[in-house]
């Protein structure tokens, strides 16, 4: 069996290179590589090396992963280094949320082959804008703005394409880059931040501010859901700023498969700027007390 090149070597990049860095290079390389633009012999060969060494080095945790155990990290026969993660590049998924680039007509026997790209559209833009011609199966694009809650609970959407209504229907659990395949068309979901809620895959994360005495004595807090409904938590006595409580099952739901995310709350003590004259006297004689 041949020996893997490093992948830092083959993107041209070095190990301590940023996330900006090692996306630049592959633009780079994957264009100077693309089978429809190069046409030496060994440009699909060395495209598709481009592609698995971008998709180790973009993924934070498969790059650790790769830094520690090198190649054997993904291979299945070595024991299940890095977790047991097996091999990444066995082909994109297939289904209505996933992406894949397929050649349509490929060298070699190779047809329908697939290649997973991270930032799918903009390295589509950047292969096909040019005119790039005949192999690659090309379908139209569309991007599509909705709310976070619309990304949370499902919605349909009426948009024209082509000069025609379409009702196009974006599932509940749907993600900033989720992709539909719609018809002959792909597209490309674009979800508004929330001015409450941090989503973070399926789990969503909130801050909840309560008072001094509530942290100190314990209380009840109404925190905000992904319902219209409020729900009220109980505070413990003693509980310390940026304490995180997790509420299992109220986060947002799976693409996919049954199930939620988790909501987590960030509690914060609410430190007032300014004080009465009276609450001054009250925390000195706390003070006092040693608290």
């Amino acid at each position: 069996m041949a020996t893997k090149r490093d992948y830092y070597e083959i993107l041209g990049v070095s190990k301590t290179a940023t996330a900006a860095e090692v996306k630049s290079a592959y633009r780079k390389m994957a264009l100077k590589f693309h089978p429809d633009k190069n046409k030496a012999k060994d440009a699909e060969e060395k495209f598709k090396e481009i592609n698995e060494a971008y998709q180790v080095v973009s993924d934070k945790t498969k790059r650790q992963q790769y830094d520690q155990f090198g190649h054997a990290a993904f291979d299945p026969s070595s024991g299940g280094f890095g977790g047991g993660a097996g091999n990444p590049f066995s082909g994109a998924q297939s289904g209505p949320f996933t992406w894949g680039y397929q050649n349509s007509g490929g060298q070699g026997g190779q047809s329908g082959a697939d290649f997973d790209f991270n930032d799918p559209f903009d390295i589509f833009e950047s292969f096909f804008g040019g005119g790039f011609g005949g192999r690659a199966a090309r379908r139209s694009r569309y991007g599509l703005t909705i709310e976070f809650m619309e990304a949370v609970h499902g919605v349909t959407k009426e948009v024209t394409i082509e000069g025609k209504t379409q009702k196009i229907k974006v599932p509940a659990g749907a993600n900033d880059g989720t992709r539909i395949r719609f018809k002959d068309f792909d597209v490309t979901i674009d979800v508004k931040t929330h001015d409450r809620f941090k989503r973070e895959g399926y789990d969503v994360f909130v801050v909840q501010k309560i008072s001094i005495s509530m942290a100190l004595l314990g209380g009840k807090v109404e925190v905000p859901t992904l319902t219209e409904d409020n729900l009220k938590m109980k505070i413990r006595p003693g509980t310390q700023s940026h304490s995180l409580i997790r509420l299992r099952g109220e986060g947002v739901s799976h693409l996919q498969s049954r199930g939620k995310g988790d909501l987590y709350v960030r509690i914060v003590v609410d430190i007032p700027e300014k004080l009465s004259r009276g609450q001054k006297k009250l925390i000195k004689e706390l003070q006092k007390a040693g608290l």
